[in-house]
């Protein structure tokens, strides 16, 4: 029995004990896991195999007797599993590395097999924080990938200059290649702003003409210079042209020196952005002027140097193109109905049948010229010596200004002579006798007579390749000035046409009835028909972009050319406006208020500081590297960011009011 027991408990322990040392091996305790190492270092021994050696345990002390410590685990065989003593973290980190390199050697379709079969157990907080931690990850800047040259040309289909200015604040890189200057050149050509680079040593302001007129028949299209002179002039070295290719006179520069000219095209674009935003709802008043007496406006001119006003009370005024008042020439005894200038001389005709040369500058007469018995009704300049003059007396007379003598009398009109236009050696005269008449001014005679109008000629244009001429007939004709023959008769205003602007392929006509209608001469068709005025259209004048009209109304309207669409109406209205001419930056407004004549100037015109240019650019190349900008180019200052801003609003005119004088100085 004893025998028999104690083999059951040898047996019995020497199970347990077993059982303990793999619970050991498998998770030794922290304060013997240093000593387990010492144990299995030692001979194994089986605790059953010796039986004989075996003392058996009393059984009276088998209930009270205290357990006998455990024999240490043996070593582990071939066949066990070897110790892991990573903790919880370190197995973590172990599996997703070896979890990691078994997917990288997968193929793409088993990649995506087995991403979608982790994202079907995931919940929905863990598929949103899969989405927000790849959705980065998929957006990448295109910009640092691509090479310069690529960028550049992405940025070439942006049309907006605002978006360009908001993507140069993405980041240092992006402001980098948004100031590289071929983006802003493409930009200026498809605004169709002039894309010719202009350097600091240009004194001129680009694309300003050299003179503009109120009257279409007198604007500055129709006063270009003979060929010969154009010749002698191109050989003179320095001496600029504007963008239009009208050349200007050497006295003229300086008065080109009003501000720092662009000298990139970035600057040039933000330029010509800002007068143009100015024009579509800005611009201010800067100069008004009204007169002590009634008068009525009949010629209105706006040069590079002065803005030039001429009564029906035979008073000239003049003033700098600020509107400030400079001088009143005075000298015509009756109303003054013709005047053209020519850089600072002046040549004016009236109802006193006088002809009278100024200098504009000193405000001195030069020369009085007499001949014609009657009304002097159209002027024009051919060069600074030549003048021609149109009379209703029925004739011409070609003037030499040098010496003050008449050169040629062109007779051949039946009636008055009513409009004139130049180009070259040519002139081109209207009348009332239905007929219009070509010129040799060199020569002296008569050329060409135009007929088919069924009543008096009002209005006339001439550009070298065409004539348009407006009749009280309701109809605008085109003719040859080579053949003589008339190309196309354009109708449509349903009353006298005395309003005619051409230039290029573009005409524009306005008439008695208060519309203005824009035609192209190469489909000879109506472009746009505008409902511009309640009553006559006084004043007519466009350019590139816009056409500015002035109606008996007493409103002064400015249209898109190119859509048609009203784009604003410029000043208050008034009970009449007599004239409106305008340049780029500049308008002027000649109306009657409460029966007096008032004269506006509206600038519109970016303050000088806007024209400064936050990066300098070195070169207009696309070339990779492009310069690195400093830290203090991101820094914008607040005035610069006005540049694709809104115009500052219109400033009273009422705070600028002053009277026309009467004095001679």
């Amino acid at each position: 029995m004893e025998s028999d027991a104690g083999l059951g408990l040898d047996g019995m322990g020497g199970s347990m004990t077993s059982i303990l040392s793999d619970q050991l091996e498998a998770h030794p305790p922290a304060s013997t896991r240093d000593s387990v190492s010492s144990f299995t270092s030692t001979p194994s021994r089986s605790l059953s195999t010796n039986k004989k050696n075996v003392t058996p345990i009393p059984a009276n002390l088998l209930p009270s007797a205290p357990a006998s410590p455990p024999t240490p685990a043996p070593s582990p065989t071939p066949h066990q599993r070897p110790p892991n003593w990573l903790s919880s973290d370190e197995e973590e980190n172990t599996f997703l590395l070896n979890l990691r390199i078994h997917f990288s050697t997968l193929s793409n379709a088993r990649k995506q097999k087995l991403l979608e079969g982790i994202l079907d157990v995931c919940d929905s907080q863990q598929l949103s924080f899969v989405s927000s931690y790849v959705g980065p990850r998929l957006r990448k800047d295109p910009f640092l990938v691509f090479p310069n040259e690529l960028c550049l040309r992405v940025l070439s289909f942006i049309d907006d200059p605002k978006t360009l200015a908001r993507a140069s604040q993405v980041s240092r890189h992006w402001r980098e290649l948004l100031n590289d200057d071929i983006t802003w050149k493409n930009l200026c050509e498809k605004h169709a702003y002039a894309v010719r680079r202009i350097s600091n040593d240009d004194e001129m302001e680009p694309s300003t003409p050299r003179l503009v007129d109120s009257r279409p028949e007198s604007h500055a299209l129709n006063r270009r210079l003979t060929a010969s002179n154009e010749a002698s002039i191109e050989s003179t070295p320095g001496l600029p042209r504007t963008l239009s290719g009208e050349w200007l006179p050497p006295s003229s520069f300086s008065a080109r020196r009003r501000r720092a000219r662009p000298v990139s095209y970035r600057s040039q674009f933000k330029q010509k952005y800002m007068v143009e935003s100015a024009w579509n709802k800005g611009g201010r008043c800067t100069q008004r002027h009204i007169t002590p007496d009634q008068g009525v406006v009949t010629s209105l001119h706006l040069t590079p140097k002065y803005i030039v006003v001429a009564l029906d009370n035979a008073k000239i005024h003049i003033y700098d193109t600020n509107g400030d008042n400079q001088k009143t020439l005075q000298g015509h005894v009756m109303g003054v109905w013709a005047m053209v200038p020519w850089d600072d001389i002046l040549v004016s005709g009236g109802c006193d049948r006088e002809v009278r040369v100024w200098n504009m500058a000193t405000g001195a007469g030069i020369h009085l010229l007499r001949g014609h018995t009657s009304t002097v009704r159209c002027l024009k300049m051919s060069d600074r010596n030549t003048a021609i003059s149109g009379s209703r007396d029925t004739t011409l007379r070609i003037w030499d200004l040098a010496t003050g003598t008449c050169r040629n009398v062109l007779v051949g009109h039946q009636a008055s002579v009513r409009c004139l236009a130049i180009h070259g050696d040519l002139v081109v005269s209207g009348s009332y006798d239905t007929t219009a008449r070509i010129w040799s001014i060199s020569q002296g005679r008569c050329l060409r007579t135009l007929s088919g109008h069924f009543s008096q000629i009002y209005a006339i244009a001439f550009d070298g390749r065409r004539i348009a001429t407006g009749s009280l007939d309701t109809s605008v004709r085109i003719w040859d000035p080579n053949s003589g023959q008339c190309h196309a008769i354009l109708q449509g205003h349903t009353s006298l046409v005395g309003q005619l602007q051409m230039r290029g392929d573009t005409l524009v006509t306005g008439g008695s009835d208060g519309s203005v209608r824009v035609w192209s001469l190469t489909k000879m068709a109506p472009i746009h028909r505008l409902a511009a005025h309640d009553n006559s259209v006084t004043s007519l004048q466009f350019d590139n972009t816009r056409i500015v009209s002035g109606g008996s109304d007493g409103r002064v309207k400015v249209w898109n050319l190119q859509s048609g669409q009203l784009l604003r109406e410029l000043s208050s209205p008034a009970e009449a406006v007599w004239r409106v001419a305008f340049e780029e930056e500049k308008a002027v407004i000649m109306a009657s208020r409460s029966g007096r004549t008032v004269m506006e100037v509206w600038s519109f015109a970016p303050p000088p500081d806007e024209y400064e240019d936050s990066v300098a650019i070195e070169s207009a190349s696309s070339t990779p590297g492009i310069g690195s900008t400093d830290d203090t180019d991101l820094t914008i200052n607040p005035r610069r960011r006005k540049l694709f801003s809104d115009p500052p609003p219109t400033v009273s005119s009422s705070d600028a009011d002053q009277p026309m004088p009467d004095a001679s100085s």
